[in-house]
């Protein structure tokens, strides 16, 4: 009897033992298996810290003008000052202008002073300024110097550009529509200088392109300004024949518009404005077609390419008839006798062979 109770004992001893270890007695403890350590990266170096870069700033677009008089003349020098006008409204152009007197030293000093201060484009509305763009324009190689009538262009020194607008282009057509409606024209020129000549020879090239034989009477009368003299001189060749006419005289051809109307002859309205393009009042019902030049628009043109950096100098700057929102006809369908249609299209086709370069409207025999 003694041993099964030592063996129960045993077995007693052995179930309180298991129940403080919290295993079952009867059970191992499952062993889980080993893992591999992971791979171990590479420790990197923080990123080295780039300076920050404020932004770059853009240089203002800054047009400068010389004016050789008042800017508010209603004529050549308010053509330049709209136009710098219109640069600041539709390109954000800081502008600028001066007007001064006849003195290449104070041309010089005004060209030096704009592009000294940053100035990447400068008019001088004049030809009369065209030396002294050239002697400054050697020490300010960034800055554009542009020169109203004239034609300079050296590929040495290709920061001064002359601008110009080949009215022969017009007058060609003018002169051509006169010879074809007409017995004789007369032309009444302020002063006799190559842009008033030029204009005249064209006018006379058209007239001969459709009837060699027409007649045309040309007078300069030495003076922009004497209204009744350029009258007199107009109703003077009416009376040698004339049933056309035309001025290229400023102020001074108001005068021809007067013979126009007390003659009863045909004529048109030369240098007209853009905003005036269709305004044949200066001698209602006898005004059969107006040549408009917006050479504002031609100096906008100009300015939006130096602005945008796709100007390149090549060579001096001529409008004419390819430049349709600078230098073109119009024609007055109230008129007493309207342009006709087939001259209208003799006329159209004469443009687009000019505006191709097929007719050189300065040239003899065109």
């Amino acid at each position: 009897m003694k041993r099964p109770l030592i063996i129960l004992a045993v077995f007693t001893i052995l179930a309180i033992l298991a129940a403080c270890s919290g295993q079952p007695a009867t059970q191992p403890p499952v062993e889980q298996p080993t893992q591999p350590p992971a791979a171990e990266q590479p420790t990197q170096p923080p990123a080295a810290e780039q300076p920050t870069q404020p932004p770059a700033e853009e240089k203002p677009f800054k047009v400068g003008l010389l004016s050789p008089g008042p800017v508010n003349d209603q004529g050549w020098n308010q053509t330049a000052y709209d136009a710098l006008l219109r640069m600041e409204k539709e390109l954000g152009a800081e502008i600028s202008y001066v007007e001064l007197q006849e003195s290449p030293s104070d041309f010089e000093k005004a060209f030096r002073d704009y592009a000294s201060q940053g100035y990447q484009m400068v008019l001088g509305h004049g030809f009369q300024f065209q030396d002294s763009a050239i002697t400054v324009a050697k020490d300010f190689p960034d800055t554009l110097f542009f020169i109203s009538s004239s034609r300079y262009f050296d590929p040495n020194q290709p920061n001064v550009i002359g601008l110009n607008s080949d009215s022969s282009q017009a007058y060609y057509i003018l002169g051509l529509i006169s010879a074809k409606m007409g017995k004789g024209a007369g032309l009444v020129g302020g002063v006799e200088i190559p842009p008033i000549s030029e204009s005249f020879t064209g006018f006379t090239n058209g007239a001969h392109s459709v009837n060699p034989d027409f007649p045309v009477k040309i007078t300069y009368l030495g003076n922009w300004t004497d209204v009744a003299a350029a009258k007199e001189a107009a109703l003077s060749m009416v009376d040698e024949g004339a049933d056309f006419l035309a001025p290229n005289a400023n102020i001074a051809g108001n005068g021809v518009y007067q013979a126009i109307v007390e003659a009863k002859v045909w004529g048109f309205g030369t240098y007209i404005s853009s905003e005036k393009a269709n305004d044949f009042s200066m001698a209602p019902g006898r005004i059969l077609a107006n040549y408009v030049l917006d050479y504002g628009q031609g100096l906008v043109n100009v300015a939006r390419m130096v602005r945008d950096g796709t100007f390149k100098a090549t060579s001096n700057i001529e409008f004419g008839l390819k430049d349709k929102d600078v230098l073109y006809i119009t024609y007055n369908d109230q008129a007493e006798q309207p342009v006709p249609e087939d001259v209208r299209k003799l006329a159209d086709e004469a443009i687009q062979k000019i505006a191709a370069g097929e007719i050189n409207t300065l040239a003899t025999g065109q």
